[in-house]
């Protein structure tokens, strides 16, 4: 197989700008030096040559200095609605080729309430939402207690606790309060969905048309060829129902390495089906690309019915303890077996190689 110049792009918690008025998990979804040398090496073992490059205003000088066949990228940004897709502009103005999704897509599905839009309008199922640019905004009708408020555009759990399940108008003011005024953009307020959440993660690409609504009937194809599926994950949250009822910041960062996960989730298989056709139709309306991951909720109080939250198409590759990282070892692929799937995906995506080892 051929061998590439390969740059990794991502952006290093302590290289991150920091200011007194900052939130304490401002910077979570920042990757340590341990997880890019980890991407690094892993890119190395599979035959390439690789550096790393800081993704912040340094790479327009960075990037032509070193001359990649293609990018790795992980980059999450810093500033702006549309972060995450401000390095991939750079690398689309450029015409140098990178992994995962496009400029569009990054700043789509950054955006939850956006994102939930386009998920409704193709009729996939998210819980009832409403965004709040004000504390007093009045409530829908359509929305009903308990609900969930999450700040609109972070990642990895972040604004996420205990107390972003609201279940009065006093408790769903204050907690909208603090999003706004610690995270400085739109609090979003869904239905809480009680029951079990499950995240599937998938790496390849459609072989289909990705601009169309899915079709009504049950019988019909379903559109998925090109996707690796890997098992669902479910974070076994009971001993910590009394602090943390949800999948928070605290628990996906601080105790990571101390939480039971169910790899693959106890799901009927008939289930899973559904759920990995959700992920594939939620990957195909958002236009991901190369890999990503879906999160869901199961609601005890309706058969199970699957809700999809969001998708994550810059999952998080830190060794061990990330989310897909997991999935694909119980898949049998190891940290630098799923960084070169997931490069070699791009890489024939381009048409730069032929087909993936």
């Amino acid at each position: 197989m051929k061998k590439f110049r390969v740059a990794l792009l991502a952006n290093l918690k302590k290289n991150a700008p920091h200011s007194d008025e900052m939130s304490q998990d401002q910077w979570a979804d920042l990757d340590s030096e341990k997880t890019v040398n980890a991407l690094v090496e892993a890119i190395r073992a599979g035959g390439h040559s690789c550096d790393f490059l800081e993704g912040d205003v340094s790479l327009l000088d960075t990037i032509r200095q070193y001359k990649p066949d293609i990018c790795f990228n992980i980059c999450e940004g810093h500033y702006g609605d549309a972060r995450e897709a401000q390095v991939p502009a750079i690398l689309e103005m450029l015409r140098i080729p990178y992994t995962g999704s496009k400029v569009l897509t990054l700043a789509l599905t950054l955006d939850k309430p956006m994102t939930k839009r386009v998920l409704a309008y193709h009729d996939l199922p998210t819980p009832p939402f409403q965004v709040f640019e004000q504390i007093d905004e009045p409530l829908s009708d359509d929305m009903k207690f308990p609900m969930f408020v999450k700040p609109s555009r972070e990642g990895t759990g972040m604004g996420v606790s205990a107390k972003s399940i609201v279940h009065d108008a006093n408790e769903l003011a204050e907690q909208v309060k603090y999003i706004l005024e610690k995270y400085h953009q739109p609090a979003l307020v869904e239905h809480f969905i009680e029951g079990r959440e499950v995240t599937i993660g998938v790496v390849g690409n459609l072989t289909g048309p990705v601009a169309q609504r899915l079709p009504e009937d049950e019988d019909a194809v379903r559109i998925q060829a090109g996707l690796r599926f890997l098992p669902p994950m479910e974070v076994d949250l009971k001993p910590y129902l009394e602090t943390d009822a949800v999948y928070s910041n605290r628990l996906k960062v601080d105790l990571a390495d101390q939480l039971t996960y169910l790899i693959p989730a106890p799901i009927e298989k008939g289930w899973l089906a559904d759920l990995n056709w959700y992920t594939a139709a939620v990957f195909r309306v958002t236009g991901a690309l190369d890999v990503s991951r879906v999160d869901f909720r199961l609601d005890a109080n309706d058969n199970w019915k699957p809700y999809i939250l969001e998708i994550n198409p810059l999952p998080g590759l830190t060794p061990v303890i990330s989310d897909l990282v997991m999935e694909a070892a119980a898949d049998g692929i190891d940290h630098t077996g799923l960084v070169n799937l997931i490069l070699n995906t791009a890489l024939k995506r381009y048409g730069m190689i032929e087909a993936i080892d």
